[in-house]
């Protein structure tokens, strides 16, 4: 069964509600020029009040592996999903509690995404000057090969109207959303985040 992640949540209510809804894991963003970044004291918050029903992930860019590794520690989040230049070589030593994102546009680019460390790998469609949660797609058709060696986490673009076709296409880990689901960047639309987890349980 292809899992769920929804990502940007900004504050308890949100995760509680994500969580209630079916979602495996929910993300909360670090990242210092997203709309959707959450203090730390506010991740802490969400982490307790979310507790086992859900995966909470920590998303970041830019900071030094020590700085990771204590914003880990400090908010209790359980793994680190990296965004940027060096998120590859950052990775290796956050391991096993943490994952790359790669933006892929190209053939090259999925093979970048095939060398990253670790047993998963994020892939989201590639912007130039954005990180992520962007709303736009990407070919699928360049990871559906990578998705049987690896733990694919699928995101960019993703939507309750194209999930279940981009789960057919690749057959992903997991699947993660943010714009897809938001009335605005960090304002989750919860009719959308229940019809998006309804249309991936669909999805055989």
């Amino acid at each position: 069964m292809t899992r769920v992640k929804i990502c940007g949540v900004t504050s308890v209510e949100q995760a509680l509600s994500c969580a209630g809804a079916g979602a495996d894991a929910v993300g909360v963003n670090f990242v210092t020029s997203s709309p959707r970044r959450v203090e730390t004291e506010m991740a802490r918050e969400i982490v307790r009040a979310v507790g086992d029903a859900a995966l909470v992930v920590g998303v970041v860019a830019a900071m030094t592996v020590d700085a990771m590794r204590a914003l880990r520690e400090k908010t209790g989040v359980a793994c680190l999903q990296l965004h940027g230049d060096d998120a590859g070589t950052n990775v290796a030593a956050l391991l096993p509690h943490a994952y790359a994102s790669v933006g892929i546009a190209d053939a090259e680019d999925a093979a970048r995404a095939e060398t990253l460390p670790g047993d998963f790998v994020m892939v989201d469609a590639k912007v130039v000057g954005a990180l992520g949660g962007t709303g736009h797609t990407f070919d699928w058709s360049l990871v559906a090969l990578l998705a049987k060696r690896r733990k694919l986490v699928l995101a960019g673009g993703l939507t309750a109207d194209n999930v279940a076709g981009a789960i057919r296409a690749v057959r992903p880990w997991c699947v993660d959303v943010a714009s897809g689901v938001e009335r605005a960047p960090g304002d989750k639309d919860m009719a959308k985040v229940r019809a998006f987890i309804e249309a991936v349980r669909g999805s055989g």
